[in-house]
């Protein structure tokens, strides 16, 4: 419904709430009815005039206190964005009409946002409460010091009880004389009809509220919802609010009665007006009729004697405007008789005769009046008073907070602070519960919550302490930077308060006179405690005067810091001053009282099942309430399930809880791994002391406690891998700060917390329990709608931990092994060992074998096959002279069991692509256990249980076996290994041929066979260690093999001529050895230059020769020396022998050759045998060149 503009002045009206029935036309009186006479209904309730009738001699005519607050707990959503002013329909005709009237203005103004509350503040009816219980005393010594020396309380007079008298019956008679009419639900509204000079309030009206000491509390009230925007399952929404510790009454404001305060919205019409460019939202309780030329009339009562003056006209247009009523039915008496009806549009209403006024003249007041008081009233909780003393031109604006701040009372003493508190946490709630809410207005709803929270003492009112405080760790987003609506980041503020009220002071100052000409009196003795004065009422006329400067606090994000351990710091802080709200509601067991010890302690909390509790306070986890079985046995600190602290609790453990995982998190990420353990034991113990409240746990607190143990693993896994630091991490460890302190004593109110331990078993140890209860709870029926993907996280991490423990248990056996006395046999403690670490693979196996891990698996069956190694190393058998005994079955059977697992490893990869680096790494593995167990049984032959030619068979099997896994075509840091291990396997291949063949008696074939098969191998075996750089001794020792297979040839064969041609390929053999010698000599030469520039004096030179150069064995290089020296010797001295008694003279390139070998034999002979290593090398090279120099050396050789 709109009226559009009236006289210039744009009005529209829009009822938002109302209980009123529809308008019922009046009845016009007779001429000559006598209105001193009492209808048949009189003071009856009826439906068209609610309890207007009997309410408007004055029994609670007066407008209550606190009646803003009322419609702002109704009307949340517009509280400090779309309106910008919230009061009762008297209050504002009251401020419109100051520059006319001489009577007395007195006006609570409360801000929040950009919506000021106002509420008429009769300080004379206070001051009558305050000389009975000695309250507000400082406010009525400063009232008679600085504004009224001596007031009186004014009464009012017989003429104006005759007047309401006769308007109660004139309304009764106009609906229709219905005398039974039928009772109406004391929720309607009220209507009072102000006279001329608007006369002072009677004295019959409802008392001020009791101070806040008493059992008072606040509620909404949740039977008749008047708001459709806010659903009644909002999660942070206030329902009973305690006040007293020593109690606890859950009585709520909104109830009827006398503990309701004047909180309830009880106006017939909430009405949305639009003044202008002022939106109001506006309480009335003026009864609507119907009639006339238009659906709806206001019904007004005059006498015919006293003409309407400015003040009355006014008034009635202000009442149509602001209901939307677009005429007026004025009905004249004289003494009471009824002598004439006059109807009167509401645009006429401002040019009626004697009562003329500029409807633009009363806009500029509003604007004015709206204006001075934004500019002022800045700070949102603080209590502000709008006060015109009677006659006087001057308006003055005080702070009430801070005059009672300066006293030495109490500031709870001022009626309003928990009324204003609980409409901070209200719209601050609203906001947190709109869905979709952008983040920008985190800073509004985080300023709203902080200024509850300084209003209110924790001990009288814990439960808004505690839900604000739980509101305000909500802000702070753990899991990512803070953004702005741009995406970008906003700047750092202030991390404990951004929006402050020292940062308004500072961009407005008080004694600001940029705003008007209102001023700060500096005169002291007067208004020195004003915060703004109007010095004349008629600047309130003139247009534009006042002009608000002071900016509506703008929506915008919480700047906090980017720092993640800054916000998760804030948080906690929150966190800890709402556990501290709760605890300190909870009755401790000292101060309970002498009673039945069975008896459960009686905290008067109301049946949750049916109050407004359950309606409004609805908590993060309100769908886990436990069973009603449960309700009767409160919790370790005393808290009673369902209760407010239950519920509240819970929440604040889980908030912590969820910062310090993010704390531990980030300080893992950085490898703090102490400050990450001690992080994540806290969030444990604030899951464990959550579990110990709760009798059931939703899946979602189920699925963060899962994350929080796979943390915690992770944590238990790095530390015991990191034992270098181990110090340094338990420094970490053992460091707290003071809200860690004073949070784990709220949490030990709940439960007992155990310590972690931190030696590497325990900590593997909790690690893998940790991912065991991860997978367990994930398996589990409360995980319905877990994704695979979280399963496979986490059997991956569970197999992983298996393998670490397993690894663990494996070191510790090799490490018993290896201090275990030689001649002792396997204790039970290292079978023990072996067990516990086999357990763990096959478990680690299985777990990635459930994911299709083939990779992995193939590492567990890897590790399972060394642990197998380490088995049959430790059943080597010992003789009782402490030499290594026989291969063992034992061993063989722990050997085989190995190359299973490695075998096995090798299928589940299928081929090398898949995963190149575990594939070699496990070829590696397998060739080396083939190696092992070959020459283990070669060097350490069975004998005694199997035959010579099955060891044989078997040690030629698992060495080609082991070569076959030998890569020697791949490029890789592995390869020059597998070339040491193929030339070795051919080495060894080669001795054990040789062998064979001098031991072989008999059998020709087999002997020719072997002898075949020991040439073969031997020249492969030279082959490959000819292309290594760091194996001359092996070159050296498998070329004298060599040379000694042929000179045991040479032993077998009769004729001169085969045994030169063997000794001519023995002689080539020897003279192939000066790349190996080359080798030598250079690893001496490196020696010498390193020992020359040492500035030790190193004068013995068998300690040069003892020795080592890059690896190089001296005592080894010194052996074959000497061992090819006589070989040497023995085939020159044999072929000169030969080529003597053959005397052959076949030319001159055999004379030459004949003369080389008598040379270089010759030098042999003499040579010094005591000469330095490095000079016998340099003369070996020397006559090995010489032997090699002759054109066609070799070709003679051949011959």
């Amino acid at each position: 419904m709109c009226l559009g503009s009236v006289n210039e002045v744009k009005s529209r009206a829009v009822v938002k709430y109302s209980t009123a029935p529809p308008p019922t036309t009046y009845a016009l009186l007779q001429e000559k009815t006598d209105l001193k006479l009492p209808p048949a209904n009189w003071l009856r309730e009826s439906t068209e005039l609610g309890p207007v009738g009997t309410t408007i001699l004055g029994s609670s005519s007066k407008s209550k206190p606190f009646s803003s607050f009322g419609m702002a707990y109704d009307f949340i959503d517009s509280i400090g964005n779309d309106v910008d002013v919230v009061s009762d329909s008297e209050n504002i005709k009251k401020l419109l009409k100051i520059p006319y009237s001489k009577s007395h203005v007195s006006m609570a103004v409360h801000r929040v946002g950009r919506t000021l509350l106002l509420d008429e503040l009769d300080i004379q009816e206070l001051f009558m409460r305050s000389s009975q219980t000695g309250d507000w005393n400082w406010l009525k010594e400063f009232y008679q010091r600085l504004v009224d020396q001596k007031w009186q309380r004014k009464k009012k007079s017989k003429e104006q009880w005759y007047q309401r008298a006769i308007l109660s019956k004139f309304l009764y008679y106009s609906i229709n004389g219905n005398g039974a009419a039928e009772p109406v639900p004391a929720a309607t509204g009220e209507s009072t009809q102000r006279e001329d000079e608007g006369p002072e309030r009677d004295e019959m009206g409802p008392s001020w509220p009791a101070p806040l000491e008493s059992s008072t509390s606040v509620s909404e009230d949740t039977s008749a919802s008047k708001q459709e925007s806010v659903p009644l399952e909002n999660t942070f929404a206030l329902g009973h609010v305690s006040s007293t510790p020593k109690e606890q009454n859950l009585t709520t404001v909104f109830n009827e009665g006398e503990n309701s305060q004047g909180l309830k919205n009880d106006f017939v019409r909430n009405i949305l007006w639009t003044f202008e460019d002022i939106h109001m939202l506006v309480g009335t309780n003026m009864p609507i009729f119907g009639g006339g030329r238009y659906p709806a009339v206001s019904l007004r009562l005059r006498d015919n004697n006293k003409p309407i003056n400015v003040l009355t006209g006014i008034d009635y247009w202000l009442d149509n405007l602001m209901c939307n009523v677009p005429e007026l039915v004025m009905c004249f008496h004289v003494n009471g008789i009824v002598q004439k009806y006059e109807m009167i549009k509401t645009e006429d209403i401002p040019d009626l005769d004697n009562s003329t006024f500029s409807t633009k003249v009363v806009k500029d007041i509003a604007q004015n009046i709206l204006s001075f008081l934004k500019s002022n009233c800045t700070k949102e909780g603080h209590t502000y008073w709008l006060f015109k003393a009677s006659g006087s031109d001057i308006v003055k604006l005080y702070d009430l907070t801070t005059l009672c701040e300066d006293t030495t009372e109490e500031k709870y003493q001022n009626p309003f602070t928990l009324p204003v508190a609980v409409l901070l946490y209200k719209v601050a709630s609203n906001m947190m519960m709109k869905k979709g809410q952008n983040k920008k207005h985190y800073g509004t709803i985080r300023t709203l919550l902080l200024n509850c929270v300084k209003l209110l003492d924790q001990e009288r009112h814990p439960q808004i302490v505690a839900s604000a405080n739980f509101m305000l760790s909500e802000l702070f987003q753990l899991d990512e930077p803070q953004k702005g609506e741009d995406g970008e980041s906003l700047p750092s503020g202030n991390s404990e308060d951004s929006y402050s009220e020292e940062e308004e002071e500072e961009e407005l100052p008080e004694d600001s006179d940029e705003n008007g000409s209102y001023s700060t009196s500096k005169d002291p003795s007067d208004d020195s405690k004003a915060v703004a004065i109007i010095k004349s009422v008629g600047e309130l006329s003139v247009p534009e005067k006042y002009k608000s400067t002071h900016q509506i606090r703008p929506n915008y994000a919480c700047p906090v810091s980017h720092d993640l351990e800054e916000r998760c710091r804030l948080v906690l802080s929150y966190v800890l001053k709402g556990l501290k709200a709760v605890d300190g509601s909870i009755k401790k067991e000292s101060e309970l009282p002498a009673a039945d010890p069975n008896t459960p302690i009686p905290l008067k909390y109301e049946d949750i099942t049916h109050s407004a509790v359950e309606k409004e306070i609805s908590l993060f986890l309100d769908k886990d309430e436990p069973c009603q079985e449960d309700f009767e046995h409160p919790t370790r600190s005393g808290i009673i399930p369902g209760s407010w602290q239950y519920k509240m609790k819970l929440q604040l453990f889980l908030k912590a809880s969820r910062a310090y995982y993010v704390l531990s998190d980030a300080a893992t990420n950085l490898m703090k791994y102490g400050r990450a353990l001690r992080y994540i034991k806290i969030a444990l113990q604030c899951h464990d002391a959550y579990c110990s409240v709760s009798t059931s746990l939703h899946p979602e607190v189920l699925r963060f406690h899962s994350q929080c143990l796979s943390l915690c693993g992770d944590i238990q896994l790095m530390l015991a891998q990191n034992t270098s630091n181990r110090a340094a991490y338990l420094e970490e460890y053992n460091y707290q700060t003071k809200d860690d302190q004073e949070i784990l004593h709220s949490l030990h109110r709940e439960s007992s917390c155990q310590e972690l331990a931190t030696d590497p078993e325990h900590q593997l140890s909790v690690s893998c329990k940790c991912y065991e209860a991860v997978h367990d709870l994930v398996v589990s029926g409360d995980f319905k709608e877990q994704s695979p993907e979280q399963l496979n996280q986490v059997l991956k991490r569970l197999g992983n931990i298996r393998n670490e423990v397993g690894v663990f248990y494996m070191n510790r056996a090799a490490t018993v092994q290896t201090e275990r006395a030689v001649n002792q046999a396997v204790s039970t403690a290292e079978q023990e060992l072996w067990k516990k670490s086999f357990s763990c693979f096959e478990k680690g196996i299985k777990d990635f074998e459930a994911i299709g891990d083939a990779t992995n698996t193939a590492l567990l069956l890897c590790n399972t096959g060394r642990l197998m190694r380490i088995c049959a190393q430790a059943h080597c058998a010992m003789g009782s002279d402490l030499k290594r005994g026989e291969f063992s079955p034992e061993e063989a059977l722990y050997y085989n069991k190995a190359i299973d697992y490695y075998l096995k490893a090798m299928r589940s990869l299928v081929k090398r692509e898949m995963h190149p680096a575990v594939w070699d790494s496990v070829n590696w593995e397998l060739s080396t256990t083939y190696f092992t167990l070959a020459t283990m049984q070669q060097d350490y032959a069975p004998l005694s249980r199997k035959a010579q030619e099955q060891i044989e068979r078997e040690v030629t099997e698992a060495m080609m076996k082991s070569l076959k896994y030998c890569d020697l075509h791949t490029e890789s840091a592995r390869q020059p290994l597998y070339q040491y291990r193929a030339a070795t396997i051919h080495h060894r291949l080669a001795s054990m041929y040789h062998s064979c063949f001098r031991n072989q008696v008999g059998d020709e074939h087999l002997r020719k066979q072997h002898r075949g098969l020991a040439e073969l191998h031997y020249n492969k075996a030279v082959k490959l260690f000819q292309l290594l750089r760091d194996a001359p001794c092996e070159l050296l020792r498998t070329q004298l093999e060599q040379v000694a297979f042929a000179e045991f040839q040479m032993t077998g064969q009769s004729s001169n001529s085969a045994k030169l041609k063997t000794l001519s390929g023995a002689l080539e053999i020897m003279t192939e050895t000066k790349h190996a010698f080359q080798l030598i000599h250079k690893e001496l030469l490196e020696e010498q230059r390193q020992l020359s520039d040492c500035t030790e004096d190193c004068s013995d030179p068998n300690k040069t020769e003892g020795g080592s150069s890059a690896g190089l064995n001296m005592e080894e290089v010194l052996k074959l020396i000497n061992v090819f020296e006589p070989s040497l010797s023995f085939l020159l001295l044999h072929l000169v022998k030969l080529m003597t008694t053959t005397k052959k003279k076949s030319g001159p390139a055999e004379e030459g050759a004949f003369k080389i070998y008598k040379q270089v034999y010759s030098v042999l002979l003499r040579a010094d045998k005591t000469t330095p290593l490095l000079t016998r090398v340099e003369l070996i090279l020397d006559l090995l060149d010489q032997l090699a120099s002759r054109t066609g050396g070799r070709e003679s050789g051949g011959q």
